[in-house]
């Protein structure tokens, strides 16, 4: 893993889109259904819509039926960190871009096999780079 990356509010708000720094910034959700990568099927690797960091491949994409994309795992357990989320009165486990502490979504164990998990991540946290065919 590299070093972290920091920037100021205003320099994430340069780079980003509005929707995108709601999510990734202010841990912001996407409404279910609406995200440009939920029903995606194409071949490619997902990065952090921030900092490029690599996150999920879409060998790990399966459709939960959440209205989110989902994946079984990261790309990286480094690429990737996680804690409590105690907000609208649950407790759950927030993912985030372990290079740039991006909001992507949650972890939930109810995920197919091999690992039995299911990391729900907002579109509007991720960039899709194609695979090379």
């Amino acid at each position: 893993m590299t070093d972290k990356i920091t920037k100021t509010d205003e320099e994430w708000k340069k780079q980003l889109t509005p929707d995108q720094y709601r999510i990734a910034r202010e841990k912001g959700t996407e409404p279910a259904f609406t995200g440009k990568y939920n029903a995606a099927k194409e071949p490619g690797i997902y990065r952090c819509v921030c900092c490029d960091n690599e996150l999920f491949d879409s060998g790990t994409k399966f459709d939960s039926g959440t209205g989110w994309p989902s994946f079984y795992a990261p790309v990286s357990e480094e690429n990737v960190s996680t804690e409590t989320d105690s907000s609208f009165f649950m407790k759950r486990t927030e993912v985030m871009c372990s290079k740039c502490d991006a909001h992507l979504g949650h972890v939930f164990e109810d995920g197919p096999a091999p690992t039995g998990l299911r990391y729900c991540i907002n579109s509007a946290s991720l960039e899709r780079i194609d695979k090379e065919k």
